[in-house]
C-alpha cells in the first residue's frame, strides 16, 4: 500500500477559493490556475539561481610566466604565506568543531 502525502488546503490569494495544496511552490489554484504561494515560487527561483552561481575559488597570487626571476621568487613566498595562513585557519576551525562536538 503506497502512502500519499497528507492533503492540505490553501486559500487562493487571487480568487479566494480553497484548493488542495501539496506545499510545493508550483501548486496552482484549482479554480483560477494562479499560484497558491507566489512568494514561495519567487524564493525557489532565487534559491535555484543562487545555487547555479559559480563559487569563487581561493584567491592566490598569480605567478605569470613573463615575470622576472626575482618577481617570481617573491610571489612564490607570498603564495606560500597565503597557503600557510589558510592551513592555520582550517586547523583552528577543525579544532573548534571537534571541541564543540
Amino acid at each position: 500500500m503506497s502512502e500519499s502525502p497528507p492533503l492540505a488546503s490553501k486559500k487562493c490569494p487571487n480568487c479566494h477559493q480553497w484548493s488542495i495544496w501539496q506545499q510545493s511552490p508550483n501548486d496552482r489554484c484549482e479554480h483560477c490556475g494562479e499560484l497558491l504561494d507566489p512568494q514561495a515560487q519567487k524564493s525557489a527561483v532565487a534559491r535555484e539561481k543562487l545555487a547555479n552561481q559559480k563559487m569563487p575559488s581561493v584567491v592566490l597570487m598569480e605567478i605569470n610566466p613573463e615575470d622576472g626571476p626575482i618577481k617570481r621568487f617573491f610571489k612564490t613566498i607570498v603564495r606560500g604565506g597565503q597557503l600557510a595562513f589558510a592551513a592555520i585557519l582550517s586547523f583552528i576551525v577543525w579544532v573548534v568543531a571537534v571541541v564543540a562536538g
